[in-house]
């Protein structure tokens, strides 16, 4: 399983890179997309959406079911991913890359501090295996 270190987590498998003090980019873990298997739809939020951290932002619909995504933060969407739109498939092959999902103008930038860092998701994510 892919846990990059540079990132944070989520207990629900998002994850989150900040890229300044005030915008933060967001996608599906690793462990996520293994899970899902072949993801072969995404429903992201349009740009302007206020999210709330840990409410549904976007949904996944794989071969098995829809899954929703949540929040990992509060803020407004500022961008989001069209390839993974057209091509859903990305998110499995590349979640940290290529299959990131949407940008976020952080409102609440404590809210950062709640989120957890690699090792503490590495053992969030194994006791559900």
């Amino acid at each position: 399983m892919n846990i990059p270190n540079e990132l944070l987590y989520t207990k629900t498998h998002e994850w989150v890179k900040k890229l300044n003090p005030q915008e933060a980019i967001m996608g599906i873990t690793d462990f996520a997309q293994q899970q899902l298997k072949d993801i072969v739809f995404v429903e992201l939020p349009s740009v302007d959406k206020e999210l709330k951290m840990g409410m549904p932002c976007a949904v996944v619909e794989s071969v098995k079911a829809a899954y929703d995504i949540y929040a990992p933060l509060s803020g407004k969407v500022i961008k989001i991913n069209q390839k993974i739109q057209e091509k859903p498939q990305l998110v499995n092959e590349d979640p940290y890359g290529e299959g990131w999902f949407l940008h976020i103008e952080i409102s609440n930038p404590n809210e950062l501090s709640s989120l957890l860092n690699p090792d503490q998701y590495r053992v969030a994510s194994e006791s559900e295996h």
